[in-house]
């Protein structure tokens, strides 16, 4: 068996991995270090303060009187010409000028300018002696499962996924055909299903490491808790594996060099990493444009591994997802076995 050829293009394949250092640094070390940055930018932080200016005029002090630090607002007294200014460069959210009532100017355009404005007015009605018929309580939420960081650790296992089945595979083909090692290949006792399917074996295995070594990252540093069974996010991550690495034989089945096989790839995986929810949900996309955007692979193994890593569902449930994964590598794989040209 260990002369078999699948078995011996297999070990070359991994062997070949192992002996590039810069492929092990995108495959394993660039998502850590994506986890890391993204995970530290939208962390979560203290109530953020609101900068805002008032006009300095009759009424200016009681204004900021009623706006104090302790509750988040940084209150700055300008003359009107000085917080016009300071309102265009974005250096306050919102400015107030003394009135009865006062005048509130500010951005509608700006999210920040629109949350000041109703913090501000709220605290200003407040001081003026408004009473809240109801005064409801409130509990605030942080725990693991509903952070960024939650949501963004499974987009960037889909997104490495992904990259690593058309890179790892596509790339690979072509550099092989360029360099006429494929056509060594050919005169050897090895049939074109052995040597396709070996490519597809030694990206799965990866797979598996790669899988590991993100999740437990984010549970040693990020905290992280993986609802669903892990068996269940590995046998996600390798139907994943199986239909990116189909989509890398077919895209790299005929390419002659590196440059059209590049563009052919950049071609596939740009639309999935805008449309398929890696860094924020694809539910944000007009309703027009779901029936495309739940039909790419990535975003059906993006939500499936949501699904079970943050909402602990099994695979039962994710089987329209699975569905999609598996049609995708299974088309894919017997088109590129159809198309695929030794040089």
């Amino acid at each position: 068996m260990r002369d078999h050829p699948f078995v011996r293009l297999f070990e070359a394949r991994l062997r070949e991995f192992v002996r590039e250092p810069e492929i092990v640094f995108w495959v394993f070390c660039f998502p850590v270090l994506l986890a890391v940055g993204l995970g530290l930018a939208f962390r979560n932080q203290p109530q953020e303060e609101i900068a805002l200016a008032v006009v300095e005029r009759a009424g200016a002090e009681e204004l900021a009187a009623a706006l104090p630090k302790e509750r988040g607002f940084v209150t700055k007294r300008l003359d009107e010409e000085a917080a016009g200014l300071a309102l265009r460069l974005g250096h306050v959210a919102l400015v107030v000028v003394p009135g009865d009532p006062p005048e509130y100017r500010f951005d509608p355009t700006r999210p920040d300018s629109l949350i000041a404005r109703a913090k501000i007015d709220d605290a200003l009605q407040r001081a003026a002696g408004r009473v809240d018929p109801l005064q409801p309580a409130e509990r605030l939420v942080t725990e693991p499962g509903a952070r960024y960081i939650d949501f963004l650790i499974p987009g960037l296992l889909g997104m490495n996924i992904m990259s690593g089945g058309l890179w790892g595979v596509g790339f690979a083909l072509v550099e092989m055909r360029q360099r006429k090692l494929l056509k060594r290949l050919l005169a050897t006792p090895m049939k074109k299903r052995h040597f396709l399917g070996a490519m597809l074996a030694s990206r799965m295995v990866l797979v598996f490491l790669e899988m590991l070594l993100l999740l437990s990252f984010g549970w040693l540093v990020f905290d992280l808790v993986v609802r669903g069974a892990v068996w269940q996010v590995l046998a996600l991550s390798l139907l994943g594996a199986a239909a990116f690495a189909g989509l890398g034989l077919l895209v790299a089945s005929r390419a002659q060099k590196i440059e059209t096989v590049s563009g052919l790839m950049n071609l596939v995986m740009m639309p999935m990493f805008v449309l398929s929810g890696v860094f924020f949900s694809a539910s944000r996309f007009p309703d027009a444009m779901q029936p495309v955007v739940q039909a790419l692979p990535l975003t059906a193994l993006n939500d499936a591994l949501r699904a079970v890593v943050l909402e602990g569902a099994d695979l039962t449930s994710q089987l329209p997802r699975i569905a999609i994964l598996a049609g995708w590598g299974l088309v894919s794989f017997v088109i590129a076995l159809r198309l695929f040209r030794w040089n």
